[in-house]
């Protein structure tokens, strides 16, 4: 496995990730930006941000698996959301932990979340982006 997660003293700890994620790989791998499709292209969970959020991550662990790569690879990931509220924070944490124990992932990788006013396709409510190391 080459990334390691750590929450440092004297930074929060935070549940739901770590704060910081080592890469001793020698391969770099960039999932773009998932979105809610299914493989046929249809959107999954229409106006459900957990259901979307969950098919995104899902979604990467295929493309993961794709180049023999895992969650345990992923140095970190960017999430971009429509319209963002903290009230939406319970539904993506939901649609992650669903994800997670489908597939697997503890602790989740560290990770930026960038409020958008739009993604390519009106129904998408979120997009996730993973940077992996493997050797």
């Amino acid at each position: 496995m080459a990334i390691t997660l750590v929450n440092p003293e004297g930074l929060p700890e935070i549940d739901a990730y770590r704060q910081v994620s080592v890469a001793t790989g020698s391969k770099l791998v960039f999932i773009a930006g998932q979105v809610a499709w299914d493989a046929e292209g249809v959107t999954v969970g229409e106006g459900d941000l957990a259901a979307q959020v969950e098919q995104c991550y899902l979604n990467i662990g295929t493309a993961l698996a794709g180049v023999g790569a895992s969650f345990d690879d992923v140095a970190k990931l960017t999430v971009y959301v429509v319209d963002w509220t903290p009230d939406k924070m319970p539904l993506f944490l939901e649609g992650v932990a669903r994800a997670t124990a489908k597939l697997g992932v503890t602790p989740v990788p560290p990770g930026t979340l960038l409020v958008v006013a739009a993604l390519d396709v009106p129904d998408h409510l979120v997009e996730i982006e993973a940077t992996a190391v493997i050797d």
